[in-house]
């Protein structure tokens, strides 16, 4: 039996589906998935198992027109990434008109596709009618020439399979790329980091999701306790009244952001999560190099 190992990545304007469908391949929680579009900074890799193949999914931040460095580093993860991979899912949601943002991809893509082949996936089919489903796939075959067109929900996992075998076949044959069971082969600490960013990102005001940055000091294990971790964690926001915003009433919302991030990571972890989480300005951070390094980007 011959074995295919590679990589794989979805493209996509901001909220596409990417992150979810990423997930539904892979089978866990690894992109962080928010209503906020802009959700994933870093390019992701979720691991998908199979007898005859493994499939490394590069889950990549939305691509956009830049207003500041960070937003021109994150367009570079991108470009990067397609450059590297064996084959790319291009996202276009079922219930949104094809728009500039997805032209401009597009146009981007065709530029690659003459060395790697791009399936065109028409995701979120759960929020429209067939009608709508149909139409949609004719809309993108005019963006451009796809090797394969493809619908798909990764909310009742319609397709989903299919698509991985769609990707599967694209990649070259090779042997395993990493040990059976690894589903990313991201640090935890930064897993940890971007389920605390994500927790911090449910419900705050639209003026937020770019503003906050999370890094992790340390994990160490709790003293006299063999079930826990201590996880110490920096939330940072660009001015003072975003401070407000995030810590809430008396510190109301951060101790809401700690728990559900504590249960998301203990779930990853698998073990007792004792989380330390503070609030620091760090000033106009998307404009600074020398914090956006520090920040890890």
């Amino acid at each position: 039996m011959t074995h295919r190992s590679g990589f794989a990545c979805f493209v996509g304007r901001p909220n596409a589906g990417k992150s979810t469908l990423t997930n539904a391949l892979v089978g866990s929680k690894i992109a962080i998935t928010s209503s906020k579009p802009q959700t994933t900074r870093h390019a992701v890799r979720g691991i998908v198992h199979r007898d005859d193949a493994q499939l490394v999914i590069v889950d990549t931040p939305g691509l956009h027109r830049p207003r500041t460095l960070l937003g021109q580093r994150l367009n570079d993860i991108v470009r990067e990434t397609w450059s590297e991979v064996d084959v790319v899912g291009f996202c276009v949601p079922a219930d949104e008109k094809v728009g500039p943002g997805d032209r401009f991809i597009a146009a981007e893509l065709t530029k690659i596709a003459r060395r790697t082949p791009v399936i065109g996936i028409v995701t979120k089919t759960d929020l429209a009618a067939p009608q709508q489903v149909a139409e949609q796939l004719l809309a993108l075959q005019e963006v451009m020439s796809f090797a394969e067109l493809i619908p798909v929900s990764a909310v009742d996992g319609f397709q989903v399979k299919q698509l991985e075998d769609l990707l599967v076949t694209r990649l070259p044959e090779g042997p395993q790329l990493y040990p059976d069971g690894d589903l990313t082969d991201e640090p935890e600490q930064t897993l940890v980091a971007e389920l605390i960013r994500e927790a911090a990102l449910e419900g705050v005001r639209d003026e937020l999701p770019h503003s906050i940055a999370v890094t992790v000091e340390e994990m160490l294990p709790h003293e006299g306790r063999d079930d826990m971790i201590d996880v110490h964690a920096f939330l940072y926001v660009e001015r003072p009244s975003q401070k407000g915003i995030i810590l809430g009433h008396r510190g109301e919302r951060l101790r809401a952001v700690g728990s559900q991030a504590r249960r998301h990571i203990e779930a990853l972890l698998g073990t007792k999560v004792y989380l330390d989480l503070h609030v620091k300005v760090a000033k106009d951070w998307q404009r600074d190099p020398k914090q956006l390094r520090r920040l890890g980007f």
